[in-house]
């Protein structure tokens, strides 16, 4: 279980696979990935420029000219980012669990400023609030993006999580 923020390596996951599609400056990676998740999150210039300068160091990516912008700093993939790449897709598969938790840890803490009688969080008019109402939509919202990208009505599962994870033969110690 991860004890806070997202994922560890995410960015750099994103940058590899936009790069892998084609060559891309800073600012383009930074929309995708923005559209990626939804217009829910961005990450910075000086987060992103980073990780594209150290896989310049490390021969993962490479810097190219284009006549057509001078000005603009794009990079490709080397044939050592594309074997950087097939590795952290195959290893992959253990991010799963760690993208649960963040969703499931962050959808506790809002329940929990909705209910536990120890937070005392003012609402106010024309903002988000800590309620039920607001927490309907945000699993409404869920539930329409797993409708969306499945295409498939959603359909609840009535197993408790330890029926689950017996039946995927997952252990919830080693995630």
């Amino acid at each position: 279980m991860r004890k806070s923020g997202p994922p560890k390596g995410l960015i750099a996951y994103f940058v590899l696979e936009l790069l892998e599609e084609k060559p891309r400056y800073g600012y383009e990676i930074l929309k995708e990935i923005r559209e990626i998740s939804g217009g829910h999150w961005e990450p910075s210039y000086g987060s992103v420029y980073p990780i594209l300068y150290k896989f310049e160091e490390k021969g993962w990516a490479e810097r190219i000219e284009r006549a057509d912008e001078p000005d603009r700093k794009y990079f490709e993939l080397t044939d050592e980012g594309h074997a950087e790449l097939a590795e952290r897709r195959e290893s992959g598969c253990e991010k799963a669990s760690d993208f649960a938790d963040v969703i499931l840890g962050f959808f506790h803490v809002y329940a929990a400023f909705s209910t536990d009688d120890r937070f005392e969080i003012p609402e106010t008019e024309g903002e988000w609030r800590f309620d039920e109402e607001f927490s309907r939509w945000v699993v409404e919202q869920v539930v329409r993006h797993h409708e969306h990208y499945f295409d498939t009505e959603f359909e609840r599962l009535e197993e408790t999580p330890a029926e689950f994870y017996e039946r995927h033969g997952i252990d919830p110690d080693e995630s």
